[in-house]
């Protein structure tokens, strides 16, 4: 039986990536899991133990081979590869993630976009020409699709991700303000700018509350 890896695990590393890959621009050749976890404000104990789920990477007192652990941390998360992605809503939100430059060289390929406006569709947002959500079941029969990118209001969003996931696709970020529902076997990623912001103001007002003491 596999080892099942921790869901906050997975979430922590694309940041250690992240972070690898800018001491790789600047040239650095090895880190220790205490500069590692300086920049990232995670500890160095969590940092082994999380590495150590995926195998042994590092030499005691030696630190890691930023070049080798990079390769290894995208291969892990499958960033050595292509993926293809669709967006579902293209309002100023949905036109600002086709229009982000950031998904492409990191290997998130976006090949279609759609929307249930007739004022939208037909034009082009960058060199994607949206598509009448309509065509989308067709489109999805035809063309294989790795991540939909939901950006629809709320009240559309569980039946876009209904018919996602209906035609096979099997990873879903979801940005509607909403919790939508899917199998087991499909993984889906909630962002909610407002939920966190809310989650902000409780360390806000914790802090103006102790500094009015």
């Amino acid at each position: 039986m596999p080892l099942e890896i921790p869901e906050v695990v997975i979430n922590r590393l694309p940041l250690y990536a992240r972070a690898l890959a800018e001491l790789a621009a600047r040239g650095e050749q090895v880190v220790s899991s205490q500069t590692l976890g300086e920049m990232l404000e995670v500890t160095p104990a969590q940092i082994r133990k999380d590495l150590s789920y995926f195998g042994r990477f590092g030499k005691q007192g030696r630190g890691y081979n930023v070049q080798l652990l990079l390769a290894k941390l995208r291969e892990i998360l499958g960033l050595d590869r292509q993926w293809r992605v669709i967006v579902v809503g293209v309002g100023r939100l949905g036109q600002a993630i086709v229009e982000y430059g950031g998904f492409e060289p990191q290997g998130f390929h976006i090949v279609a976009a759609f929307d249930a406006d007739p004022a939208l569709v037909g034009k082009q947002v960058g060199r994607i020409r949206i598509r009448s959500v309509d065509e989308l079941d067709e489109f999805l029969r035809r063309e294989p699709v790795d991540i939909g990118i939901v950006a629809v209001p709320a009240r559309a969003a569980q039946e876009v991700i209904d018919r996602l996931v209906a035609a096979g696709v099997r990873a879903i970020l979801n940005y509607a303000p909403t919790t939508a529902h899917v199998p087991p076997d499909v993984a889906i990623r909630h962002i909610d700018p407002v939920i966190a912001m809310q989650s902000m103001t409780y360390h806000l007002k914790l802090r103006q509350g102790t500094s009015a003491k």
